[in-house]
């Protein structure tokens, strides 16, 4: 069986809530089988990352970037890096900020920078922008109109309630295409590079 392992860190709830909605996705492929990991715990829980298939970071954006705790995990991970231990895995990323922007690209692009420097495969979130033309609504699917990752809005003085119901969709979505793909990735063997 594949297993997806989704590490991330929450500061105030928004982003463990949008991890538990890309759990459900990777849940919904049958043969998967899926661990959320909070970044306080990767230390420990080495062994589950290094036998995933897949790896989702998820981190809020705070003030353009990955939280603070989320940097922490990033360079603990360089002993990953030394042993080779992500290398050919799957890999995929989402965030989540108070503004409509605020700047979720960069937190994106350092998640996207932190695979690929472990030799991880990336993959986005393959669904069209929402939200963008006369017809479409704040309840369309990526009503924010990312394709790296999932990108979610939150208002800064609401707790989970403030999340669109289309962002959960839209995670639940980006869970369902790494199950996908790990399934995928899974039936072909990979050579190892000498």
């Amino acid at each position: 069986m594949s297993n997806v392992a989704i590490v991330y860190h929450s500061g105030y709830g928004h982003t463990q809530a949008l991890a538990e909605a890309v759990a459900k996705g990777v849940r919904s492929v049958p043969g998967i089988d899926v661990s959320l990991i909070p970044v306080a715990e990767a230390e420990s829980r080495a062994a589950e990352l290094d036998a995933a298939d897949a790896i989702v970071f998820g981190s809020p954006t705070y003030m353009g970037g990955v939280s603070a705790d989320f940097a922490k995990f990033k360079d603990w991970t360089s002993s990953r890096w030394m042993e080779g231990k992500w290398r050919n895995k799957l890999a995929a990323g989402f965030t989540v900020s108070a503004s409509w922007n605020g700047d979720k690209h960069n937190t994106l692009y350092q998640l996207l920078t932190l695979a690929v420097q472990h030799g991880m495969v990336w993959v986005g979130l393959g669904l069209p922008p929402g939200n963008n033309h006369s017809k479409g609504s704040s309840a369309d699917l990526n009503r924010v109109g990312a394709s790296i990752g999932a990108m979610a809005q939150a208002n800064a003085d609401q707790g989970v309630e403030g999340i669109g119901a289309s962002d959960f969709k839209t995670f639940e979505a980006l869970g369902r295409r790494v199950a996908e793909a790990t399934r995928r990735w899974r039936e072909v063997p990979i050579a190892e590079a000498a």
